[in-house]
């Protein structure tokens, strides 16, 4: 066949064949439950964003007033005619001048007249009306309405001058909010945190961190499965339950054990928050130590090492970062822990040094003393600052955590 008659019968052939349909499959197609998915995960995580904002918010506009100098103070106007008179709580009923009435908490009446004057309550069924009951009941009603309808004056002084005196004792050593001259000096409290931060690291990180570390690389698959469900079960806790055991059991023991004379104490809370820290050190701990890549196992070993060498000395570095966020979250845990403070601290605001010496909290000062204070006055916006403080705490460590674990520690393990 020649070449002509070759090109004929393809062309010929080819009047048969179809135009070929291009077909794009890097498309994406529209799925409406996919959109609906996405716009819901992206809602809630704005969602969550305007939440911590909010409350950040609401915190320090609530702590502000503080640092205003011209505060005013809503105060009832019969207060200065309140000190002036005897306060009474129900009617003066002497019917008769000649006897003296007794003084009394209570209606300031004449002893003959009680005898003739029932106490009733709800309506009085009797159709003879007493006239001395029916001028106890009007001078009682009487008393009641102007006791509802008592004035109120706004005073701008006081308020600037328990904002200043505030402000000048806020660094002082002594809290104490309930005085004729009171002190808010928030540096006892500060110390006290610390102090039983720390103390309960050096006992929740070296056990927690050797706990994961033993899981991870030296307990078979059945002695897991038994210990990591054990330790996580603690995160399970309330802190009042920890902090019960440590008030009625914890506290006992290590008074018989160190011999301290104050029996609640720093250490023993300190001891008590570090139990509620190891559950959250050890599970990120371990899932650190288990995202190590098996090939510097090998590479250990097959260099010689022994199994606990290339443990602490190959494995616990390569999981630095994870082990660094282990001990910062504990680390916010036990800074914002308020019952275990409250119940094993002894709850004294004293700048000692000494471990066994009772401390408090600022947490714990939050929880123990906000139900108990005037709404807008300055000890309501000093505990307020508190809380502010213990924002401020968790933000900068959550951003240490954030850009030096994954900056310099990272980069570190990397080589780079």
């Amino acid at each position: 066949m020649t070449k002509k008659n070759k090109v004929k019968t393809s062309q010929t052939r080819g009047e048969d064949i179809q135009p070929s349909v291009h077909i794009d499959i890097t498309r994406k197609r529209f799925r409406i439950g996919d959109f609906l998915a996405e716009k819901i995960i992206k809602g809630v995580a704005f969602l969550s964003i305007t939440i911590i904002v909010l409350i950040f918010f609401f915190v320090f506009r609530e702590a502000f007033p503080i640092f205003n100098t011209s505060k005013e103070i809503i105060k009832p106007a019969t207060e200065q005619a309140k000190a002036d008179t005897q306060e009474t709580y129900g009617a003066v009923t002497d019917g008769d001048s000649k006897v003296k009435p007794n003084e009394i908490n209570g209606a300031v009446s004449d002893t003959s007249a009680k005898k003739d004057v029932q106490e009733t309550y709800g309506d009085v069924t009797d159709k003879q009306e007493n006239p001395e009951q029916n001028g106890v009941q009007k001078a009682n009603s009487s008393a009641i309405t102007a006791k509802s309808t008592s004035t109120y004056t706004v005073s701008a002084g006081s308020g600037t001058d328990d904002n200043q005196s505030a402000l000048k004792t806020m660094l002082s050593k002594e809290w104490v909010p309930v005085s004729e001259k009171p002190r808010y000096g928030i540096l006892a409290l500060i110390i006290g945190t610390f102090k039983i931060t720390l103390i309960s690291l050096l006992f929740a990180a070296p056990l927690a961190i050797l706990a994961a570390l033993y899981t991870a690389e030296f307990a078979n698959k059945r002695m897991k499965e038994i210990i990591k469900p054990t330790i996580e079960l603690l995160a399970g806790f309330p802190s009042v339950v920890i902090g019960f055991f440590a008030l009625m059991v914890l506290a006992t023991f290590l008074q018989n054990v160190f011999h301290y004379s104050t029996r609640l104490n720093s250490f023993v809370g300190g001891i008590a928050m570090g139990i509620a820290a190891i559950p959250i050190i050890f599970t990120i701990t371990e899932d650190a130590l288990t995202a190590v890549p098996r090939s510097f196992n090998e590479a250990s070993l097959a260099l010689g090492a022994s199994k606990w060498q290339t443990a602490f000395f190959v494995i616990l570095p390569a999981a630095t970062p994870g082990i660094f966020a282990a001990i910062l979250l504990g680390i916010g845990r036990v800074f914002g822990e308020t019952m275990i403070a409250l119940m094993a601290t002894g709850n004294a605001a004293l700048m000692d040094l000494n471990p066994f010496e009772s401390v408090r909290t600022l947490a714990a000062t939050i929880g123990a003393e906000m139900a108990e204070v005037v709404f807008g006055d300055t000890h309501y916006n000093v505990l307020f600052l508190i809380g502010s403080l213990l924002f401020v705490f968790t933000f900068v460590l959550n951003a240490i955590a954030e850009f030096y674990v994954k900056g310099k520690l990272m980069k570190r393990i990397q080589g780079k």
